[in-house]
């Protein structure tokens, strides 16, 4: 199904419109999916500079951008759909932080011309809104976006949803259509045939795909994390682990130590790469 750019775009909007709460429940509604934001979270600790500015670029509902607010950061959240924005400002008065969130700004994070270069302490992309960009110029386009409104030395987040991680997903949930297995490894894109129909037009990333295309930017490549980790794809087992306190801290451990192993970030259902912005940059795209 060929589709241009504009029709992406409306895909996109319309499916996260109709799933702005989905969107907001989804990184807290079983413990399966609960370690997505606590391994993203591991990281970001791990690397975010002790205060500053940070873009929440692609930021959907907040849950990022609260969390950061309510450890003193500043945050500019993005978003492309305004639903998600609005349903985020309430979300993020209601935690009491809407005063460390300095703007709500509707826009793709292809286009972030709306910032001037080097304006961020930190910026974050993740949830997969790369994955919303289908054609390749345009995700070389945001990650040279992301790349240079972020200081000299900042660290960048992105994660992405794996396309490993997807075929597996095939086998598991959705064999009959296992017809599509070979064209989601070869090329990677996901068009539904007609608007609001399963999933979203979205683009599923290897992990030499994403560390290329920050690499191109001469971003500094610090760590790559599988999101689920061995947890992926196991849902059912690791909400039952979940019950049993003892259990579920020696698993958490073992995940976090594992999670960089390279065998582990592919073919987890989300991966994150965490780099940094070089000191001397020149804008590439």
């Amino acid at each position: 199904m060929e589709v241009n750019d504009e029709q992406v775009e409306k895909m996109v909007k319309e499916w996260f419109t109709k799933m702005t709460r989905a969107e907001w429940l989804r990184l807290q509604k079983n413990p399966y999916h609960q370690i997505e934001f606590v391994v993203t979270m591991h990281f970001l600790e791990k690397y975010m500079p002790k205060q500053g500015l940070v873009l929440d670029a692609g930021g959907g509902p907040g849950r990022y951008t609260i969390e950061l607010a309510l450890r003193g950061y500043d945050i500019v959240l993005l978003d492309l759909v305004p639903g998600m924005l609005k349903l985020a400002k309430r979300k993020i008065k209601g935690a009491g932080v809407l005063g460390k969130v300095k703007q709500f700004v509707p826009s793709s994070v292809e286009d972030l011309s709306m910032f001037a270069n080097e304006t961020f302490d930190a910026v974050l992309c993740l949830g997969g809104a790369l994955c919303h960009l289908i054609k390749a110029r345009q995700r070389a386009n945001a990650a040279s976006e992301l790349v240079r409104v972020s200081k000299r030395g900042a660290p960048i987040f992105v994660s992405v949803i794996s396309r490993l991680g997807v075929l597996e997903t095939l086998l598991i949930r959705l064999p009959n259509e296992m017809q599509y297995a070979k064209h989601h490894w070869q090329v990677g894109n996901h068009i539904p045939s007609k608007y609001g129909e399963d999933f979203t037009a979205a683009h599923w990333f290897l992990p030499e795909e994403l560390r290329d295309l920050f690499k191109k930017q001469d971003v500094e490549i610090l760590e790559m994390a599988g999101l689920e980790g061995l947890s992926s794809h196991h849902s059912r087992e690791t909400n039952r682990l979940h019950k049993d306190q003892e259990k579920w801290k020696m698993w958490m451990e073992i995940l976090l130590k594992t999670c960089t192993h390279p065998s582990v970030v592919g073919t987890s259902e989300h991966f994150l790469l965490v780099g940094r912005r070089p000191r001397s940059y020149s804008q590439k795209v």
